[in-house]
């Protein structure tokens, strides 16, 4: 070889080496064959693909738990809805022995018809009767599997559903786990009906009975089969209901008779009933027949009749009230207080004692005329009320709910303080016997800082605003002493004050807030 070819080669060489000295990290692999040179870049790997998503919806619990009840549940199988599927578990028609119902991830509690919560032990406690609770512990859920369904916490029977802020336990219909249920959905299944042993009037089961005695009885509306109340224990127990939703309730069981969500029937001061929300109940957001038990913090949303009725001599505290009605389907008044029939002279009196209220009235077609109707001989305490209404607010039925008599127990005309009503042009109405001027001057009676042209400025439908604020409360202690005193009117004072949240369950009617969910959905907690 030429030298000038060798000079040629070497510079090709010298080429080459600093040609691959330039590529880094990069390997080199050289099979010896023909001066071949192969390069292979460093790739890195392909990411792994993402793992599937996780399901959010609920599956089924493996199967039903045993209860001290000798029938124990009845194993339904499983019931699917936009949740996710559970499994169904009934109860027996009658439950005869304390049992527990446990809150189990994918399981549901039904009730194929009336269930009753022991057997009915009479007006008046027996030495060596056996009592006994159902106890539902926090985030159980309990559906009415059809229209008749319904629960009857018998006399001398307890319940204890008591649920919290976080876990409220919830009574509703087959539609709303389906998924079926709107809101506009009401009167899917039939209700909870506290009876008690506390005096009532209006005997029914022996019409003869002195009122208010062990011997005057009443039979639970629309009931084919006895379900008594009534007795001469205004002290008597049936146990505690702690955030409880009761939602789409009200079916008529016979001859037009509904059940409401709730239905306290001659029951008892010992009895504790607080934090429940009655949510599109077909007839009454809740209705007392009788009976001595006070009512906290309670909501009611949607009921096709009143929010609240109390009459047969009801005698209860009520306190923390926030009702609102839907616009759409026939929703009456927001209280209807009771005692117009001839058995209008008996005793105890019906004596409603109601403080810190929110009422906003959508429907502007009330039957009743008016957001408020009181008639009869009835007797009324409200202080530091709200009222909205999109008809007249207060409409008094009947001359004899003016007058004072000491021989029947009538205290006199109905009191109002520190209420504050936005009425449509017309506030008042008289019926029966009352003109509205007589109705007006009750209401506006001096010293008692009420108003019929208020003008509201409520947020989020119910929280006071600051002409709400403006307002100056009457400490209710004045009505009663068991009531807690407050320095605010209305049921909640501000936007800090969130005693409804979590607990609840929102709808087009009301919101109660982001910790609340919706009343068509189940919890899923």
């Amino acid at each position: 070889m030429s030298s000038l070819a060798k000079h040629r080669n070497l510079v090709l060489l010298a080429a080459s080496v600093a040609a691959l000295s330039g590529c880094g990290a990069e390997k080199i692999v050289s099979p010896g064959t023909g001066g071949n040179v192969s390069i292979v870049n460093n790739t890195p790997a392909p990411p792994p693909p993402p793992p599937p998503p996780v399901s959010t919806l609920v599956t089924p619990a493996a199967g039903c738990p045993t209860i001290d009840d000798p029938l124990g549940l009845k194993d339904l199988g499983t019931i699917t809805g936009p949740t996710g599927t559970y499994r169904n578990c009934e109860l027996p028609a009658r439950i005869t022995r304390s049992s527990r119902l446990t809150k189990i991830p994918g399981l549901l509690y039904s009730m194929g018809g009336r269930v009753d919560v022991g057997s009915d032990l009479g007006a008046a406690r027996v030495a060596g009767e056996v009592s006994i609770t159902l106890t539902i512990d926090p985030g159980v859920v309990v559906f009415g599997s059809s229209g008749v369904s319904w629960l009857a916490v018998n006399r001398g029977h307890k319940i204890a559903a008591v649920g919290n802020a976080a876990s409220p336990i919830v009574f509703t219909s087959r539609d709303n786990v389906l998924g079926l249920a709107t809101d506009d959905s009401q009167g899917q299944w039939g209700g909870v009906v506290l009876l008690g042993r506390a005096p009532i009037t209006d005997c029914t089961v022996a019409p003869a009975a002195v009122p208010g005695s062990v011997n005057c009885e009443r039979q639970t509306e629309g009931a084919v089969d006895p379900a008594y109340f009534g007795g001469a224990t205004p002290a008597d127990n049936s146990g505690t209901m702690k955030y409880v939703q009761i939602r789409y309730s009200g079916y008529v069981l016979s001859g037009n008779s509904e059940l409401q969500a709730l239905t306290p029937s001659g029951v008892g001061s010992g009895t504790v009933l607080q934090y429940i929300h009655s949510h599109n109940s077909s007839d009454d957001g809740l209705e007392a027949f009788g009976g001595t038990v006070d009512m906290k913090n309670l909501v009611v949303t949607g009921a096709d009749d009143d929010t609240l009725d109390l009459d047969v001599g009801y005698r209860g505290l009520i306190q923390y009230v926030i009702g609102v009605q839907k616009t759409s389907g026939n929703p009456d008044s927001m209280i209807e207080l009771d005692s117009a029939n001839a058995l209008e002279t008996q005793t105890p009196r019906t004596w409603m004692r109601l403080a810190n209220f929110t009422f906003v009235h959508k429907n502007p077609a009330s039957g009743n005329t008016a957001a408020m109707l009181f008639r009869g001989a009835a007797d009324a305490s409200l202080v530091n009320g709200l009222v909205v209404s999109s008809m007249a607010c207060l409409r008094l039925s009947g001359a004899n709910i003016l007058t004072t008599d000491a021989a029947i127990d009538k205290i006199g005309a109905p009191v109002f303080k520190s209420v504050a009503m936005q009425c449509n042009a017309n506030a008042f109405v008289g019926s029966s016997g009352l003109t509205a001027q007589q109705v007006s001057d009750v209401f506006n009676a001096a010293g008692n800082n009420n108003s019929s042209v208020f003008t509201s400025t409520l947020t989020s439908t119910f929280v006071n605003g600051a002409n709400e604020t403006a307002v100056t409360a009457t400490d209710p202690k004045t009505i009663a002493t068991g009531f807690e005193t407050t320095t605010a009117v209305g049921a909640v004072k501000s936007a800090t004050d969130t005693w409804y949240a979590g607990w609840t369950c929102n709808s087009v009617t009301a919101n109660f807030g982001s910790s609340s969910k919706a009343c068509t959905s189940l919890p899923t907690l």
